[in-house]
């Protein structure tokens, strides 16, 4: 593709690229596992032509929700990465680094761990998002006022990763006096993992995002402008205030619904964005808001079956995988930036 192609004429073909891609992420998806099953049975399956067996139970009661979960997770993940770029202005930042992801751990732990929590779980309807949430906004506040302090990138990254220490500090001493089979629980969760979902999870986590991502695509224009300094974005008429506010909210309820039941996944929210920037060669958050969410759900459901079957019939942590794909890009970027200066 022409590298001097307007962003806007690469869009109309890069977008609809990438919405083939998921779609055929998702179909491979339902089709591979530890149990073999052809494509043919597969449609049969889902529109109701076969039904009763066993395949029928896996595909429309695992695979289906594991697929949907892995490529709407990676997009919310995604989305959350890039508006935590753009509010702090540093391409290396994402979830994962600025210890959000360990804020929202601390606080899941702490329902999954402790005795008072695990009773409250079968009252307070959905306790494990909102805690997750609350987690994910307490470590983002600790971010934000190291961040009103200093003005250098790496020392906002070494703040956040003292705050996942601390946060991992705290976990652990959960962990020291937790039941055995909370620890192997938590464990597990901790790998991150698309599998298990029920359908009431996925709908809470479908409805959410489909409604924070609607709201991020509204903040387009205003993203654009904030990304050219605060006075300019005042002179637009961005209430500055505000938009920080409502920046920090949704980004923390995008990565927290979703480490709230998949688990911690790192390098998504990082690496996604610099590979939507690449892609479409352009700054503008009106093509990549949707490039970034279409790249983010291409990369967790292919991320997601490498889990499941590189090792089948024993699955991969999730985060392991991702991490191979992220931590490359980032020291490509770090390198980038080194021969910048």
């Amino acid at each position: 593709m022409n590298p001097k192609m307007p962003a806007e004429k690469r869009a109309l073909y890069v977008l609809p690229l990438l919405a083939l891609f998921c779609v055929l992420i998702f179909w491979l998806s339902l089709n591979m596992g530890t149990v073999t099953s052809r494509a043919a049975v597969v449609w049969k399956v889902l529109w109701g032509v076969e039904s009763g067996g066993s395949l029928d139970f896996i595909i429309k009661n695992i695979r289906l929700p594991r697929a949907l979960a892995s490529l709407s997770g990676g997009a919310m993940l995604a989305v959350s990465g890039l508006l935590l770029q753009v509010y702090f202005r540093n391409p290396i930042v994402g979830p994962f680094v600025l210890g959000i992801s360990s804020g929202a751990t601390l606080m899941v732990s702490l329902v999954m761990l402790t005795t008072v929590a695990v009773g409250m779980v079968g009252v307070v309807p959905f306790l494990t998002p909102v805690a997750a949430f609350a987690g994910a906004l307490g470590a983002m506040s600790l971010v934000m006022m190291v961040a009103a302090k200093v003005r250098q990138g790496v020392t906002l990254l070494i703040a956040g990763i003292m705050i996942g220490y601390l946060t991992g500090a705290v976990t652990s001493l959960l962990i020291t006096f937790a039941e055995a089979e909370r620890i192997k629980n938590f464990n597990l969760w901790q790998l991150g993992s698309f599998s298990g979902y029920t359908w009431t999870e996925l709908a809470v986590m479908l409805s959410l995002g489909f409604v924070l991502l609607i709201i991020v695509y509204g903040l387009s224009k205003q993203l654009n402008a904030f990304l050219l300094g605060e006075d300019y974005a005042a002179t637009m008429g961005v209430n500055i205030r505000r938009f920080r506010l409502l920046l920090v909210l949704v980004s923390c309820g995008l990565s927290s619904v979703v480490t709230a039941t998949a688990g911690p996944v790192a390098f998504v929210g990082l690496a996604v964005p610099h590979m939507a920037r690449l892609a479409l060669s352009t700054s503008d958050n009106r093509l990549l808001i949707p490039a970034t969410a279409l790249i983010g759900a291409l990369v967790c459901g292919f991320c997601d079956i490498i889990a499941r079957t590189i090792f089948a019939p024993v699955e991969a942590p999730l985060s392991a995988i991702t991490s191979f794909f992220g931590a490359p890009v980032v020291i490509f970027l770090l390198l980038k930036n080194k021969a910048r200066q």
